[in-house]
């Protein structure tokens, strides 16, 4: 069997969707006998016809379930071109010495190729990382009958069906239900009581005001921190700095070692020497 070639602008489903899906039914569906025919000219022969002929075959199918992906809010005609990608990996990979037809073995392909366009452009943010979250998040959203927020009960089941915490099923229900807010705020907004990222997000850091404020804070701190530690005897000023000043830090048997005293000894005199340095320190700001 041979699949006549079809006009190009009407394989592309950007261009006319409608067009497209009514190209792709016209397309006969391969017989068994036709199938195993391709799938060995290709798998044996690297035939690039019998492989174009396989895909284009079974483009009515990624129409299918692509149409099952249209509640994300997501063009068809992206849906249905990924789809495709996923299609074109599965002849490629198919084997047909595995005794399944090409379709059952291009569904995995297809939505995986459609699963990963939605959690790249369903938000700004991924919604789910790990395949575990990307399996609660498909799950979730074909579980969800509603669009109110799933009761307790309700929670409880997800999370026994999909063998998840319901504290996850939680956590991804207001992940479905976010919405991705603009950096910059609508456009008609009053600059003066705009409720957008840009006011509340504004990176400070090389402001020369904040960075003054900043050293100065720094300076007074380090000089508050020297005074306090001017008024310890010697020895706890040194525990104190060995403990948590010095690059390297000294253990409480290297310090009990130095002063002859037992470990526990230096633990008091570290918790007495730093109460007195927070009890300076108080003094000072107070005053």
């Amino acid at each position: 069997m041979s699949t006549a070639l079809q006009p190009v602008h009407n394989l592309v489903p950007g261009a006319n969707l409608e067009a497209y899906v009514q190209t792709v039914s016209s397309i006969p569906i391969l017989s068994v006998e036709e199938e195993r025919e391709l799938a060995d000219r290709l798998y044996y022969h690297e035939d690039l016809e019998a492989a174009r002929q396989l895909v284009m075959s079974h483009l009515r199918f990624v129409v299918h379930i692509a149409r099952s992906y249209s509640g994300y809010g997501l063009a068809q005609s992206d849906l249905v071109q990924e789809g495709n990608v996923g299609l074109m990996k599965a002849v490629k990979r198919f084997n047909p010495e595995m005794g399944v037809r090409l379709v059952s073995f291009a569904v995995h392909w297809i939505r995986a190729e459609i699963h990963e366009f939605i959690l790249r452009n369903w938000r700004i943010v991924k919604v789910a990382t790990t395949k575990a979250q990307r399996k609660l998040f498909f799950n979730l959203r074909s579980a969800k009958k509603k669009l109110a927020w799933l009761s307790h009960d309700e929670v409880s089941a997800v999370a026994e069906d999909l063998g998840v915490a319901t504290r996850e099923v939680r956590e991804m229900e207001s992940r479905l239900y976010g919405q991705d807010l603009g950096f910059d705020g609508a456009q008609d907004e009053d600059d003066d009581t705009a409720y957008a990222p840009v006011h509340y997000l504004e990176d400070k850091r090389y402001d020369p005001a904040t960075q003054l404020e900043s050293a100065d804070w720094t300076d007074s701190s380090v000089s508050q921190l020297q005074q306090g530690l001017e008024q310890l005897d010697e020895r706890s000023r040194d525990i104190l700095y060995q403990r948590w000043l010095a690059e390297e830090k000294a253990t409480l048997h290297e310090l009990a070692a130095k002063y002859q005293v037992s470990a526990e000894r230096i633990r008091q005199l570290e918790k007495n020497a730093m109460n007195k340095l927070k009890k300076n320190l108080a003094i000072d700001d107070a005053a």
